[in-house]
């Protein structure tokens, strides 16, 4: 077999993996933009959340998910399972080390195999781990965390939870981010603002039950909503990485295409000089 023959598996290689990147490429893309198209309904949740509670007077209600002055904290962190976005992980890890700096004594509580496992690897005790994310469903895993917070506030164990998780700020921008989740203090500001034009209002329920059952509800809501996130920013990350290798990919491509170019005039030259020594031979 000729070199030329050797190269022209390569090339045939090279081809095939183009081919597949492109793909994942193109399901990732697509994945991305059909999850941008959803999050709205996020948006006109918050907004009749808002609505409906600016009608209740319960603003000026102490409740340890609102107001809570106990020091103890947890760092939420949230790692994303997906594939082709260690870095992103790593970022995620990296801030909410940031955070520990911060608060020496909070506690971790981490959510994703991944996330367990860096930050395991770099000696990092956790409070409660959340692994079997997928599969058991994030609404699932959502609900068990906010029971989760909820339980070791109300108990006053904990008072204030710090959530880092990657963050889709947009189609080429995936960076890692830390939020307030308790107290939730910015719960209420707009209904403080509209609270004084419902004077008529019938509160049949006490209101600390009810600014309780907003905390809860609005907790739910808002892990669910971060994993929203982060499953897009899992496929902007994918994105990004894949069109990377591509780019990386087709420049090999090209490089072998070049190199099975050179191969063929080689073995072309080969076969000449050996005829022309051949019949040089018969010749003499």
């Amino acid at each position: 077999m000729g070199k030329a023959s050797k190269v022209k598996v390569e090339v045939a290689e090279v081809r095939e993996l183009v081919d597949l990147i492109g793909v994942l490429k193109d399901v990732a893309d697509m994945k991305y933009h059909a999850m941008s198209a959803q999050r709205v309904k996020f948006n006109r949740f918050n907004e009749s959340f808002t609505e409906f509670f600016s009608l209740v007077g319960f603003s000026q209600v102490s409740h340890p998910l609102v107001s809570n002055s106990n020091p103890n904290s947890i760092i939420l962190v949230i790692s994303t399972e997906r594939g082709f976005v260690g870095d992103l992980n790593s970022r995620v890890v990296a801030r909410a080390m940031e955070e520990k700096e911060k608060n020496p004594q909070a506690q971790f509580v981490v959510v994703g195999k991944k996330g367990v496992m860096k930050l395991e690897s770099m000696g990092q005790k956790m409070l409660k781990t959340y692994e079997e994310v997928e599969d058991r469903g994030f609404y699932e895993v959502a609900v068990d965390i906010k029971t989760y917070l909820v339980k070791e506030v109300m108990e006053g164990r904990m008072g204030k939870v710090t959530l880092v998780y990657p963050w889709p700020k947009d189609y080429t921008t995936t960076k890692p981010r830390a939020v307030k989740l308790l107290p939730c203090e910015d719960l209420l500001p707009k209904q403080a603002q509209t609270v004084e034009k419902f004077r008529q209002v019938i509160e049949e329920s006490d209101p600390l039950d009810m600014t309780g059952y907003l905390a809860d509800l609005w907790l739910s809501s808002r892990i669910y909503e971060i994993f929203f996130d982060t499953n897009l920013a899992a496929a902007a990350a994918q994105t990004q990485q894949l069109d990377s290798s591509l780019t990386k990919m087709k420049k090999e491509r090209d490089v072998v295409k070049l190199k099975y170019r050179k191969a063929k005039r080689g073995d072309i030259d080969k076969s000449l000089r050996e005829v022309f020594s051949a019949r040089m031979m018969v010749t003499k």
